[in-house]
């Protein structure tokens, strides 16, 4: 039998892991006031669960700097966290709860806008659904419960029915029925963009979820349901770790 030089023998090895490798999962993250990393550990322990390899990102500055993450990313997790600032929708700010980091805001857009031009799979949580309707032209209720009386409670991790549009990916994961959902919000989707999908909402008619180009967006927080020992939603991470495997292999060919 014929030797493989070891050299050729090595490359082809890198090759073969690098064809199964898991995905390669960026995750914002929130700033303390030091301007420390501030992550809940649910989200890297989800994608971790789901199959894949958790990155969490730090504060990009610059196009550059957010195109050159993007490049080693298969795709990406906008996590909760602060308002996005009202002057990114043409607002001014609604009330005193509106909280906003503007640090965050920019290194966030341009993650975004890296992320859609890369056309890389995106993951959107809480504010990063708000984020991903903003960035693509939407607007926000900056305080639902000032702008939008609702017998519903979206706060302090309240929980509530939602129902599923056929098609969503909700839906093509769960099936038609409703979903019990938590909710740590008081901003939420006000006029949808252009382009985007709605796919579920609470029984008073608050977006809970929708779907555009590579974006799935969750008002609600599954990371925190799964690590709370609700195992309903590790489908929904498994199913995005695979839409980011998915991509890589298309890449490739």
């Amino acid at each position: 039998m014929k030797k493989i030089p070891v050299f050729i023998l090595s490359v082809l090895l890198l090759a073969a892991c690098g064809a199964h490798r898991a995905p390669v999962i960026g995750i914002s993250c929130s700033r303390s006031e030091s301007g420390s990393v501030l992550l809940s550990q649910a989200y890297v322990s989800a994608i971790q669960r789901a199959g894949g390899v958790a990155v969490v990102l730090p504060t990009v500055r610059d196009a550059g700097a957010a195109d050159d993450l993007l490049r080693n990313l298969d795709g990406i997790v906008f996590s909760g966290g602060e308002d996005v600032d009202p002057r990114w929708y043409g607002e001014d700010v609604w009330n005193e709860t509106v909280e906003v980091d503007s640090l965050r805001d920019r290194s966030d857009s341009l993650l975004a806008r890296a992320s859609l031009a890369a056309r890389k799979p995106v993951l959107a949580i809480c504010r990063g659904e708000q984020l991903m309707n903003v960035i693509l032209g939407g607007s926000l209720y900056q305080d639902l419960p000032s702008q939008r009386e609702s017998p519903v409670r979206h706060s302090g991790g309240a929980m509530h029915p939602i129902g599923l549009e056929k098609g969503g990916f909700l839906a093509e994961l769960y099936g038609p029925d409703s979903l019990t959902v938590n909710s740590f919000h008081h901003q939420a989707v006000k006029a949808a963009a252009p382009g985007v999908t709605i796919i579920a909402r609470s029984a008073d008619g608050v977006v809970e979820a929708f779907e555009s180009d590579r974006i799935w967006a969750v008002q609600f927080h599954p990371e925190k349901m799964l690590q709370d020992g609700d195992g309903t939603w590790l489908p929904l991470f498994e199913a995005f770790v695979k839409r980011c495997r998915n991509a890589v292999r298309f890449r490739r060919s």
